[in-house]
């Protein structure tokens, strides 16, 4: 496919190093893991009001549509009406024909609807998003994807070398996959694990390098064997000054 081999173009040095799509200071993605069984510092923030601080403080907020990665693969597993949210002045370039501007109300709406059917919300600058979007690069365009591990383009992040990774779809700051004694090497999280973080070691599950720590194993595994932890309570705060670093937003 195309798209694999645009990624794997991610492991040949010249191009990391020349072509915007792959440079570090041009995008800063993050995922932001929906599971109800997070563990938390006390008194500290859920992920997702990460997202809702960057809806509260744009100037403009966009609603795609329809998820074209979805909608091209012809996704079974999850809605391909809902689309990803564009925050900023450039949001504004968005072709009218397939998105629309919307309120901090209706954002805040269109991002629950997205959790609630199990999308995952990827934050940050991603200075693919100009290509795709057709948006001139001015550093003004915040991305939200609610991405689905079978279909959407953060799949094709499993052919980045880990170091490019940590580079360019950081994890959340302070936050860790842990899998327990529950673990009966079912398998389950290998088969939920859009970018194949996950091996099977001694007949259980062993989480690499590679995670992103968007919490998919968590919500699948039938054992309640993987969780999600943050040990830093100054998490979010940290996360928003990094991707702020990229991009102006409001």
């Amino acid at each position: 496919m195309l798209a694999e081999a645009i990624a794997s173009l991610s492991k040949v040095p010249p191009t990391r190093r020349v072509h915007p799509w792959f440079k570090a200071d041009l995008t800063d993605m993050r995922w932001l893991p929906i599971n109800e069984d997070l563990k938390l510092p006390e008194s500290a923030p859920a992920p997702l009001d990460l997202l809702y601080r960057f809806i509260e403080e744009s100037s403009h907020r966009v609603i795609y549509k329809a998820c074209g990665c979805r909608t091209a693969c012809q996704c079974k597993e999850y809605p391909q009406d809902v689309g990803c949210l564009l925050m900023g002045d450039s949001a504004m370039e968005s072709p009218p024909s397939v998105s629309r501007e919307v309120g901090v109300d209706e954002a805040k709406e269109h991002a629950r609807e997205a959790v609630a059917a199990g999308l995952v919300p990827m934050v940050g600058k991603a200075r693919v998003d100009n290509y795709i979007f057709g948006i001139k690069e001015r550093r003004r365009l915040l991305t939200v994807c609610f991405c689905c591990e079978c279909c959407c383009m953060s799949r094709y992040e499993r052919y980045f070398p880990v170091k490019q990774l940590d580079e360019m779809f950081p994890r959340l700051d302070g936050i860790k996959m842990v899998v327990n004694s529950a673990c009966d090497g079912c398998g389950d999280c290998l088969e939920k694990c859009y970018i194949r973080a996950i091996e099977m070691k001694n007949g259980v599950a062993d989480i690499g390098d590679r995670c992103r720590a968007c919490g998919r194993c968590a919500t699948i595994c039938p054992a309640k064997a993987v969780s999600v932890q943050i040990d830093d309570s100054l998490f979010l705060e940290e996360s928003y000054n990094r991707i702020r670093a990229h991009t102006k937003h409001d």
